[in-house]
């Protein structure tokens, strides 16, 4: 489960002109999407049998990621990711179930609001107990393949947190907890063991196993690999909190190109790391925001040449060096000046 802007038809033959973030769920028979995601009934549902994937949709040449399902009444439905992992996951999932359809074969791979039987539990407040100092998950550091872990735990650690706790009864139970906080984003998968299983596709997307490396979304979690030369800085760069992430354009500073990039905002030290989002997750640079200063900009030199329009800012560093980035929506821009402001006073 996962947030992404949709632009959906709701009438035949009339596509409606804006786009919209929508909470959106994959069940085993069709895609059902939410206004928000605290709503218990979808807004509308796209059924799957029958229906065909288009990706990557060139409808929109000034939007990226965008994947386009049509369904088997002909009706066009776009949907756009927030990056390269996050649309090609969509992707994957949606294919798979397609295939099941046509088959008479059962999807996997289920919603949280299917597959979690215990309607009283409230997976946020759930995870604000995991995190708490006294009583939740402990953070550690943890060895594994000649990496260094920091900020994260087992597998096994989050299934026994729950029994002992008594949030769940036994460790299917738990296991079953589990997946629906890593689907709600709340838990990530820091090694390869656990991303494998996130990204498989199997019944089980959380693996209650020692070698299984989990982290809480919004902790300093970091990995380093070893090295007899390891520069002590930049590994400082990475241990602040995340307190936002999401894709932008970025202008290039040599060629003035415009380019996808996922950014990364994290506080104390207070550093904006960006990355190809279709690469690995060594980050391309990083901007340090201490006494930087931040403003919306209406212009930005070349950008006409490439269609850039509407959303920019502009970040100036205490060394004097400019950064142009484009957001996808004003609302969105916003929220990226007062995350960054933020930082850039509170952080060192």
């Amino acid at each position: 489960m996962w947030i992404v802007r949709a632009l959906y038809d709701l009438m035949e033959g009339t596509l409606l002109n804006s786009w919209s973030a929508v909470w959106v769920v994959l069940s085993e028979d069709g895609l059902e999407f939410y206004k928000k995601k605290t709503d218990r009934s979808p807004k509308g549902m796209i059924p799957l049998k029958g229906a065909k994937l288009l990706s990557p949709c060139q409808d929109f040449p000034k939007k990226t990621l965008v994947f386009k399902i049509t369904s088997e009444k002909k009706q066009d439905h776009f949907f756009q990711a927030s990056y390269v992992e996050e649309r090609e996951f969509w992707v994957k999932d949606i294919k798979r179930a397609i295939t099941c359809l046509e088959g008479g074969k059962r999807f996997a791979r289920k919603s949280t609001r299917r597959s979690i039987r215990l309607p009283e539990v409230n997976l946020s407040d759930l995870y604000m107990q995991m995190k708490d100092q006294d009583s939740g998950i402990r953070e550690i550091k943890l060895e594994q393949n000649n990496r260094l872990f920091s900020y994260c735990f087992t597998g096994v650690t989050v299934v026994e947190w729950m029994i002992s706790n008594e949030k769940a009864r036994n460790r299917p139970e738990a296991l079953v907890l589990a997946v629906g906080l890593m689907n709600e984003g709340f838990l990530q998968p820091a090694d390869d063991t656990s991303k494998e299983a996130a990204e498989g596709g199997e019944q089980t997307t959380f693996l209650d196993d020692t070698k299984a490396l989990y982290y809480f979304a919004d902790s300093g979690f970091f990995c380093e690999g070893y090295s007899s030369d390891e520069d002590v800085l930049v590994k400082e760069e990475f241990r602040g909190n995340i307190i936002k992430q999401g894709c932008l354009l970025k202008q290039g500073h040599k060629r003035k190109n415009w380019k996808v990039r996922k950014f990364i905002l994290r506080d104390d030290p207070a550093y904006m790391h960006y990355y190809d989002p279709s690469k690995g997750e060594d980050p391309l640079g990083s901007i340090h925001l201490r006494g930087a200063v931040v403003t919306a900009v209406e212009f930005v030199p070349d950008a006409k040449k490439y269609d850039i329009d509407g959303n920019l800012f502009e970040i100036i560093t205490a060394e004097e060096t400019h950064y142009f980035l484009q957001a996808a929506t004003s609302e969105e821009r916003k929220e990226w000046i007062k995350a960054i402001q933020v930082a850039s006073k509170s952080g060192k």
